[in-house]
């Protein structure tokens, strides 16, 4: 039996599935509320798999795949439904994973970000970074938060990201979106460019590598709101590991630059609701001249005790997010403690309530 890709693609739009996992030697396999549920039907085979992949992928990225063992892009079906794909090479075999990008977007308080967010966001310059691992929702955050911007400000609006995932519409502000490895070769090109195209909000779809985060800072520095994404959790982690990106040299002046730059950081964990679906659990730190002094001074350690004692500038810390939504009978303890930064300390918590 061999298995139609339009026809998972449908499924997967009409059980709203997150993720399609097409693995040899096991059915397609969708991620239902963070669980995963296999299609009736055999297992793929190497054929099944190859056939399936060629029927979504370029033959640019079928060449890519070859050459170094993976490729990631992102298409429309059906006209309004986008997926983000990653096609990989596993014991010789295709392999290939899709993630629905949900066509609507949410208010930040659908996500349940505060609304003292919005205050960061008319910031007229500064870097503001979103992070948390992977799957944990930091695309949909952004987006929102762009969707936000673009409504409320009229301004130039540019996205660089690998591959593009939400499309924004033009509305109060004008909005380029720029693919790299299809409209600019990579991120700190594509950054460079952007300070010459007249833009007041930049954002960076990842700050990868030494010379993206460089570019970033300086444009955050230069007079533009940049947004930014790591794969971090924690504000202290995250700052740490820019600093670490850079040689020993120059990290007392990154640590100064950032102290000056950075707005905020959110970081954020994606959590199974109770009852199906999932909720976002976050930490939010605002940047304040004492968190400044400790990020000069290498002591990021303290960052976090700051957080705690802020909640009147809006900060709360990621344990103290996941208390509130467990409260609120949104998250099991079970989660609570799987997501917590500090497991002994919130099982103290969970039995105390």
């Amino acid at each position: 039996m061999s298995y139609d890709m339009n026809v998972l693609l449908e499924l997967m739009i009409e059980q709203e599935a997150s993720d399609l996992h097409l693995q040899v030697g096991r059915p397609p396999t969708l991620r239902l509320g963070g669980s995963m549920v296999s299609v009736d039907g055999p297992d793929l085979t190497p054929d099944n798999t190859e056939e399936l992949m060629r029927a979504i992928t370029s033959e640019d990225n079928q060449q890519k795949v070859k050459v170094s063992g993976g490729a990631d892009f992102g298409f429309s079906f059906q006209d309004d439904t986008r997926f983000r794909v990653s096609v990989l090479k596993a014991k010789g075999d295709y392999g290939v994973v899709l993630r629905q990008i949900p066509k609507k977007l949410f208010s930040l308080r659908q996500l349940g970000l505060p609304d003292g967010i919005k205050d960061l966001l008319q910031r007229p310059r500064g870097l503001i970074l979103v992070t948390g691992p992977t799957g944990s929702g930091k695309s949909t955050t952004l987006a929102s938060m762009i969707n936000w911007i673009n409504e409320n400000s009229d301004g130039h609006i540019i996205t660089i990201e690998e591959p593009i995932e939400y499309y924004h519409e033009h509305k109060n502000s004008i909005v380029t979106q720029r693919e790299v490895g299809v409209d600019v070769p990579n991120f700190a090109d594509a950054i460079r460019g952007a300070l010459r195209q007249d833009p007041d909000v930049i954002l960076i779809g990842e700050m990868r590598d030494l010379e993206t985060i460089s570019a970033a800072v300086t444009a955050a520095e230069t007079g533009h709101l940049v947004f930014g994404t790591l794969h971090t959790t924690g504000a202290a982690r995250t700052i740490d590991r820019i600093v670490d990106a850079f040689p020993a040299d120059t990290k007392d002046q990154i640590r100064t630059q950032l102290a000056s730059s950075i707005v905020a950081v959110i970081s954020q964990v994606l959590c199974r609701k109770v009852g199906g679906g999932r909720i976002a659990g976050y930490e939010i730190m605002v940047m304040t001249e004492s968190i400044a002094a400790q990020i000069r001074d290498n002591k990021t350690y303290r960052v976090q005790s700051e957080i705690q004692t802020g909640a009147h500038l809006g900060m709360i810390t990621l344990d103290a997010n996941l208390i509130s939504l467990y409260n609120r009978s949104l998250i099991s303890a079970e989660t609570c403690l799987e997501k917590s930064q500090a497991p002994s300390d919130m099982r103290k918590k969970l039995q105390s309530n």
